[in-house]
């Protein structure tokens, strides 16, 4: 199965927002609601997302202490989102009070679960694999049901780990794409060899002078 696009919403307002959704779904039907973004429009932006009938990756990164991720995981539940992020470097005792509260929380509701995925290490940092093999354990060890992870780790973690997992690929690039801030990048085809699940593209696309185009090209052509 082909892994599926996410557009990375890092954009500051809901009218930027509205151009790149209302434009590009439903060839992207995820969106990535990051810090950023929830900061400047906050929960508004979602339901905005959901109303044209697309998902959300909720990707505010939670990292505290067990008590507080648990009862914003709990809070999150409630905005019906696809997937969320949790930074597996809090431990096995937050990441374990998350999905405890995740679960909870969707039965009390009556709403489902959101897939919680572990970010091992930003691929904004260099990383060797022991480090984010370590760090994937732990996660999907604790009841995750998924990683964050560079294509360059995928491939190795999808060997290393006997169990069936969710793997989300950042920084994605078309060839000859300036890598920007990212240290660990990958193509389309690369990430697909890799075995990602989810890959999560953000300037290529925002920052193109034709962004339908370049998502066309991104979804239609692996060698992109």
């Amino acid at each position: 199965m082909k892994p599926e696009i996410i557009l990375a919403l890092d954009v500051d307002s809901l009218k930027k927002s509205r151009y790149f959704i209302n434009l590009l779904f439903p060839k992207i039907k995820i969106f990535k609601v990051g810090i950023q973004l929830f900061t400047a429009c906050g929960p508004e932006i979602i339901k905005i997302i959901h109303k044209k009938g697309a998902e959300v990756l909720f990707d505010l990164k939670f990292f505290d202490i067990p008590n507080t991720v648990a009862n914003a995981v709990r809070w999150a539940v409630q905005f019906n989102v696809k997937m969320l992020t949790l930074h597996i470097a809090g431990g096995e005792e937050m990441l374990k009070a998350a999905v405890s509260s995740a679960k909870s929380q969707a039965r009390r509701l009556n709403k489902r679960r959101p897939l919680l995925i572990g970010v091992t290490v930003l691929t904004s940092k260099e990383a060797n694999f022991s480090r984010v093999l370590k760090m994937a354990k732990i996660g999907l060890n604790s009841g995750l049901d998924g990683v964050v992870c560079s294509a360059r780790e995928a491939v190795l973690l999808s060997k290393e780990i006997k169990k069936k997992f969710i793997i989300v690929t950042p920084g994605i690039r078309p060839q000859n794409f300036a890598i920007n801030d990212q240290k660990r990048t990958a193509t389309v085809s690369e990430a697909v060899k890799a075995g990602s699940n989810y890959l999560v593209v953000g300037r290529p696309i925002l920052e193109a002078k034709d962004p339908l185009l370049i998502t066309k090209r991104i979804i239609g052509d692996s060698n992109v």
